[in-house]
């Protein structure tokens, strides 16, 4: 019997959801950063989608969000002109970083050191995070406004989306290596360490290219406009969504749609796998994030799957166990950051 998807709901955002990534693995666990047009970031328990704390500061719709690799740091880029990093386990403000214009992409680079950022001044930006009064390096060479800037080939380079080009720098020369043009806007970018796989989405077609030269491995075509895609760390099938509403599982190396599910109550904005693959997060036009599992019925997180008696005749279903603990762990956090930049607990429903 086929098990059905049941997504956790992380409700608490007031505007769209347009951007979200997850930290690496700590001790911990891992953490799920997410921006909205609210212009409150928030901070939540990757796995289970808790909401730990909101990052107040910013006066205007918050476009990107990144957490560094041990989920200490938190970078936010928004509309007030300012680029943001804050202390992810205390949620202070560590340092504003002011722009000429509105930014749009905030990455870490994998020791923390430095902060890159682009937007819609066509510049990319790198600060020395250890020098917070020094003036940024600038790369120039984009003619539209930056959409995604992330570091890549550890940190020695830099890849970069405006509206239709997708360009590669040297991070020593600050230098274009190479570009590639698209005959429609580029709407997401996702780069994968591990095989140096740079994933694309523009109109229906998801595209995989290689990080080193850009040439092109392969793509998917959607049956509706896609917004964002993300690949298994494993590589083995890769999920995407748009503006139907609806989120697409396909095998990679076929190609072959695994599954669609529709949960959302608008377009789908962007959607990341967890560090460990166990699920993936998609945030929404309809305010929400939603976590979904990659195996349906795994026991995970807060997800159980109850198996009826054997001589009960009846058949298995999967069904959402919550810990007993769970809501209390969740008033314990609320009063213990309540004299903090914290606010009301948002809740997560089945």
């Amino acid at each position: 019997m086929a098990m059905r998807q049941t997504p956790l709901t992380c409700s608490g955002h007031t505007r769209p959801v347009v951007d979200l990534a997850f930290s690496g693995i700590t001790p911990y666990g891992y953490f799920l950063i997410s921006a909205c047009k609210d212009g409150k970031p928030m901070l939540r328990q990757g796995d289970t989608g808790d909401w730990i704390g909101t990052f107040l500061g910013h006066k205007g719709a918050v476009w990107g969000a990144t957490l560094n690799k041990d989920a200490t740091k938190a970078a936010t880029a928004a509309a007030d002109f300012t680029a943001k990093v804050w202390d992810a386990v205390s949620g202070d403000e560590l340092m504003t970083l002011a722009h000429k214009h509105i930014v749009k992409t905030v990455d870490f680079t994998q020791d923390s050191n430095y902060l890159l950022t682009g937007g819609q001044d066509k510049l990319l930006r790198i600060y020395d995070l250890n020098k917070p009064e020094a003036e940024p390096k600038e790369i120039s060479g984009h003619t539209s406004g930056i959409k995604k800037a992330l570091w890549c080939s550890e940190d020695k380079q830099i890849l970069s989306a405006d509206d239709k080009t997708v360009r590669l720098w040297d991070h020593a020369t600050m230098t274009e290596v190479k570009s590639v043009n698209f005959n429609m806007s580029v709407s997401s970018m996702e780069y994968i360490p591990e095989g140096e796989v740079l994933v694309l989405t523009y109109g229906r077609t998801i595209a995989f290219h290689s990080a080193l030269s850009l040439e092109p491995i392969k793509s998917f075509e959607a049956p509706a406009t896609i917004n964002s895609a993300s690949l298994h760390p494993e590589k083995e099938f890769l999920v995407a969504g748009g503006e139907d509403f609806k989120l697409y599982k396909y095998d990679y190396n076929s190609g072959e749609e695994l599954e669609s599910y529709k949960g959302h109550f608008g377009p789908i904005h962007c959607v990341r796998f967890s560090p460990d693959g166990e699920l993936y997060a998609s945030g929404s036009e309809d305010g929400t994030l939603r976590l979904w599992q990659t195996v349906v019925g795994k026991t995970y997180g807060l997800w159980k799957c109850v198996l009826p008696e054997e001589d009960s005749g009846e058949l298995a279903k999967p069904k959402i166990g919550f810990p007993e603990t769970a809501e209390e762990e969740l008033e314990e956090i609320a009063s213990e950051n309540s004299d903090s930049i914290y606010s009301s607990t948002p809740e997560v429903k089945a």
